[in-house]
């Protein structure tokens, strides 16, 4: 039964084939993507913002509601962030001082060694021309 379906739908089945392969259906292009990155958007509108970031209720009286699981776990991630970039931030600033340090050393052995060097007899002064 199954074959005799696919062989009176053959020739339907190569045209959707067909159309298929030029179709490019994407969250990012349905999301519309380019523009909101564009206008400095995310690109996953669920990243973050009023629906994601505030609590999903409140009581009734004004209390804050506890914070959802999610919640919890996306703070934690964004602090875990800021402490790596401040560790990143820490670091390139401690090289730079290393080869700050490292440039003042080399400039100060090059004037020792400038001052180190023999220096010519008083009888030898380039003449200046008259």
């Amino acid at each position: 039964m199954a074959a005799c379906v696919t062989q009176r739908l053959r020739p339907h089945l190569a045209k959707l084939t067909f159309v298929s392969r030029n179709l490019h259906c994407s969250t990012v292009d349905q999301s519309c993507g380019p523009w909101r990155v564009k206008h400095g958007l995310p690109v996953n509108p669920s990243m973050h913002g009023p629906l994601t970031d505030l609590p999903d209720w409140t009581f009734a009286d004004g209390r804050p509601a506890p914070p959802m699981k999610r919640q919890l776990l996306r703070k934690e991630k964004n602090k875990e962030l800021a402490r790596r970039v401040v560790m990143l931030s820490k670091e390139i600033d401690h090289g730079i001082e290393k080869w700050e340090a490292r440039q003042r050393e080399k400039k100060q052995e090059e004037e020792a060694k400038q001052l180190n060097k023999l220096q010519p007899k008083g009888g030898f002064l380039p003449r200046t021309p008259k």
